[in-house]
């Protein structure tokens, strides 16, 4: 009598799939080690706000601006000048050169979450902004001799970094607008001269009188605003107008990127 002995086919084997959060978490951790490693990124955005703020406000510690110490005053305008630098380079010369370089059209045919994409810029962008934050706080309560209750300190703080939100809207919209060689040269020539019109390196009411009539139709003097309001030195308007102008810019430059990204889809630029 034979015997026959049944073999089972082995089972087939799925490879695990990554929790959707895992995704976000590891192209937002790449995305911050990628310019953090980039030298000049390091310099100009993070070093540049913690350089300002030790020559132009410690270095006038014990006068007055808006109420408050100018090492306090400063430490808000900074703090401002500083997050949307971060969120300006961080979002739109990186979108502008992927562009170039064809990488947003390999993202768009990955599996990735296209989201993902931009979730780990704004994780990088407010990232960044919380260390640049963190470095002039800890200058201000140091060397700048700023006093303030810890409520204060921690509504600036919140403050600074969810601006960084309507400055990565105007980013990413730099980002799809403009090419990867220009961009760099554009966003500065906006940027710089924005953030002196809107009272980031002198106080507003220091700055000649046509200056501070043009102030206001500036995104950067709201947010500078939101974030005097912080420590008691807010110069003009409500702090209500101040927030609903930058929910503004933002929905005007989200619509604005999301018809770039669109009209972007299939091209490249050298």
């Amino acid at each position: 009598m034979t015997t026959l002995t049944a073999t089972s086919a082995p089972a087939t084997r799925t490879a695990p799939r990554s929790h959707p959060a895992r995704i976000y978490v590891t192209e937002a951790r790449h995305e911050f080690l990628k310019l953090i490693r980039i030298p000049i990124f390091a310099v100009s955005t993070i070093a540049l706000p913690v350089m300002f703020y030790v020559l132009f406000g410690i270095a006038f510690a014990g006068g007055e601006a808006g109420a408050v110490g100018v090492t306090t005053y400063m430490l808000a305008t900074y703090g401002t000048f500083g997050v949307i630098g971060a969120a300006l380079f961080g979002f739109g010369v990186s979108v502008a050169m992927e562009r170039g370089q064809g990488w947003m059209r390999l993202k768009r045919v990955s599996p990735m979450p296209p989201q993902a994409y931009f979730v780990a810029k704004v994780v990088m962008s407010t990232t960044v902004s919380a260390l640049i934050i963190g470095a002039l706080f800890i200058l201000g309560a140091t060397l700048g001799g700023v006093r303030m209750p810890a409520a204060q300190w921690i509504s600036l703080a919140l403050v600074l970094i969810l601006g960084a939100l309507p400055f990565s809207a105007m980013g990413l919209a730099f980002g799809y607008l403009v090419g990867p060689n220009s961009a760099p040269a554009m966003l500065n020539l906006i940027y710089l001269p924005m953030a002196f019109a809107s009272g980031l390196w002198i106080p507003i009411h220091q700055l000649p009188a046509l200056v501070q009539g043009i102030a206001p139709a500036l995104p950067p003097y709201h947010f500078a605003q939101l974030a005097l309001g912080t420590v008691g030195a807010a110069e003009s308007g409500s702090q209500a107008l101040h927030a609903v102008v930058l929910l503004a810019f933002t929905a005007f430059l989200l619509t604005v990127a999301a018809w770039g990204f669109r009209r972007d889809e299939g091209r490249t630029y050298g």
